[in-house]
């Protein structure tokens, strides 16, 4: 049976559709996809997300009147994603627009000034030395009118829209998975800068002022530890975790959190990759090489291809068998924590997707499926959701399954 790559179920779909287009997150999943979970899911059940991300699925259940609860790691993620899912009066908008107008005006005169600028690694391969002086004079601007960002303020507004205009004027090419880098770095000038932030800050507060008639929050919860939010049983865990490809999510937020102050060292970002599930950037690589599992019982599906893996005898096969062995490790433990959170009866979907190496295909849907059934979830199985951007046969899922004790 051939199997669509289906663009619409990625995060291409969500470019154009207001608040979930504020930022670019590329291995965000698509809204159309969450949709067509949850869109027959009773209004009274509560949804949990346990890898966050961009919040799609808070936003989501949010747009549908639904409750939401969302975990992530990453303080970036954490307020931005409770930024997009925030309801915004007409009032609030009016007072963000007269500080942006007011920052705009302090930005020019101060332009000129040694304004800081985040210590991010080679900075003038995002930005040349004009255009790192004039976003750093505008967000001292900003830093002037609103403080650093902080939490559940609508000034949260007017910093992602600094975000944006930060990826825009850089030389940050996005025409693959991953992020790369143009060959030629664009030199940007004031008034470009200008009309290309108030363009920005317009129709995110366009997107604004549509109100949400659901709930959705994001809090700082490691998902191997799932913990519930003011005692709540979930009904529903619509989710989508990294898969175990080794892709970064932390290098494609560096930027943003630099500029914002969410990340000050290269270390900080390691060890961030390091606490979550399938990390790679940095320290998070080099400790592999010494990481020993907790003694938990994980699927025989798994030692097998970790053996596979281990036999292949390349270069950085021991490394890779770890990161494989930790990522369905995690996984494991995470699956074994959300049961008490849940309530009987509820039900799950996870959009993962398989991977290779060394020619060793990965299962991840018929391991975690194997793992769902050790610990205890019935009715689980898996059905193909399409095709990925690539030669090898390289699929994503939606794993289910129901949770129908109590422990």
């Amino acid at each position: 049976m051939k199997v669509a790559q289906r663009s619409d179920y990625t995060f291409k779909y969500n470019l154009k559709l207001g608040r979930h287009g504020w930022l670019r997150l590329t291995p965000a999943y698509s809204v159309k996809l969450v949709t067509e979970i949850i869109e027959n899911i009773p209004q009274n059940s509560f949804i949990l997300d346990p890898f966050s991300g961009t919040a799609t699925t808070g936003l989501v259940a949010s747009e549908h009147g639904l409750s939401a609860h969302c975990f992530d790691i990453n303080p970036f993620l954490i307020w931005f994603g409770n930024a997009k899912c925030r309801n915004y009066s007409t009032n609030e908008l009016k007072n963000l627009k007269l500080g942006v107008g007011k920052s705009m005006v302090e930005w020019k005169k101060i332009v000129n000034e040694n304004n800081w600028l985040p210590d991010i690694y080679n900075i003038s391969r995002w930005w040349c030395q004009h255009t790192q002086k004039i976003l750093a004079a505008l967000r001292q601007a900003f830093v002037n009118q609103f403080g650093e960002p902080k939490e559940d303020n609508l000034s949260s507004l007017a910093w992602i829209g600094f975000c944006r205009l930060v990826i825009e004027t850089s030389s940050a090419a996005f025409n693959h998975v991953s992020m790369s880098f143009r060959d030629k770095i664009t030199t940007f000038e004031i008034e470009q800068v200008e009309s290309l932030y108030q363009d920005i800050i317009n129709r995110i507060v366009h997107s604004a002022r549509e109100e949400l008639s659901g709930s959705g929050s994001v809090h700082f919860v490691d998902s191997r530890e799932v913990v519930s939010i003011n005692d709540v049983e979930y009904s529903h865990v619509v989710t989508s975790p990294p898969y175990p490809n080794r892709i970064s999510y932390i290098r494609e937020l560096r930027p943003y959190m630099y500029w914002m102050k969410f990340l000050d060292t290269a270390l900080f970002a390691g060890e961030l990759d390091w606490q979550a599930i399938g990390g790679t950037w940095g320290v998070a690589t080099s400790r592999l090489k010494y990481w020993e599992p907790h003694e938990v019982k994980l699927p025989e599906s798994l030692k097998l291809v970790v053996a596979q893996i281990l036999e292949k005898k390349e270069n950085n096969t021991l490394l890779m068998s770890n990161y494989v062995w930790k990522y369905f490790h995690d996984m494991y433990l995470h699956l074994h924590s959300l049961r008490s959170s849940l309530k009987k009866g509820a039900v799950l979907y996870y959009i993962v997707g398989n991977s290779s190496f060394y020619g060793v295909q990965v299962p991840t849907e018929k391991i975690l499926e194997d793992s769902l059934k050790s610990l205890g979830f019935t009715n689980i199985g898996n059905k193909v959701v399409r095709k990925r951007n690539s030669k090898k046969e390289l699929f994503e899922y939606c794993v289910y399954g129901t949770w129908n004790s109590k422990l």
